[in-house]
């Protein structure tokens, strides 16, 4: 029987690398893509336009998949945003910003799939965190971003306290640098060999959701910086 897997952030370089390995494994991989952007998930089974920083969009789309497939396996979130700003120059808006990119795109997942995966009494979140949540002097430059990834690992935090007795699980992949096109655009100069290849992260989130037990895991993925 095939496993059922929905990847948020799926035409992403990170995303990609997610969808193209879970698939190679074998699972049936739903992609969610942001509307209107001509966003496409190649190597997905079936891909949806979903604002998942939008609650309702989410509610909506949750109903669509327990019609269309039923039962759910894994739930990878790899929507998310970055940001430069140290405390003096970081605003509200830019806090917003990153907290619906980096946040409430993961909240608004865990909240509208969490009955499902309580009434099957199994299924797994996987987070995307980041070094800076954990490391705070990395923190003070990215201070928006950091926050908005730290209310991510708590997050995941408090689904495993939510959750103990059943099969659910929740693990965390805590990158540093992601080596992605628009990274390596926007930091030119540096050592991309050093950085976190996104295959990387996609193989230890297969490993997680195919190790029973593990049941709430940290990975720390920091490349050689």
């Amino acid at each position: 029987m095939s496993r059922n897997i929905i990847i948020t952030g799926a035409a992403g370089a990170l995303g990609g690398a997610v969808v193209e390995k879970f698939k190679r494994e074998g699972y049936h991989v739903i992609a969610l893509v942001k509307p209107d952007a001509n966003e496409v998930a190649e190597e997905a089974d079936v891909t949806y336009e979903v604002d998942v920083t939008d609650e309702k969009a989410v509610a909506d789309f949750v109903k669509e998949y327990q019609i269309q497939f039923g039962e759910l396996d894994a739930i990878a979130m790899i929507v998310g945003g970055f940001a430069m700003g140290s405390l003096e120059s970081t605003t509200q808006k830019e806090l917003n910003r990153m907290f619906q990119l980096n946040f409430f795109s993961a909240f608004s997942m865990v909240s509208g799939f969490l009955p499902l995966f309580k009434k099957q009494m199994h299924g797994t979140f996987l987070f995307v965190g980041a070094r800076p949540a954990l490391q705070l002097q990395d923190a003070t430059s990215t201070v928006a971003y950091s926050l908005s990834k730290k209310l991510v690992i708590s997050l995941s935090e408090i689904v495993a306290e939510e959750v103990k007795g059943t099969d659910i699980r929740t693990h965390v992949f805590v990158p540093s640098i992601i080596d992605t096109p628009a990274n390596r655009e926007a930091m030119p100069d540096s050592d991309f060999g050093k950085w976190v290849n996104p295959a990387d992260i996609a193989e230890a989130m297969h490993y997680a959701l195919n190790t029973p037990s593990l049941r709430q895991m940290t990975f720390k993925l920091y490349g050689g910086v």
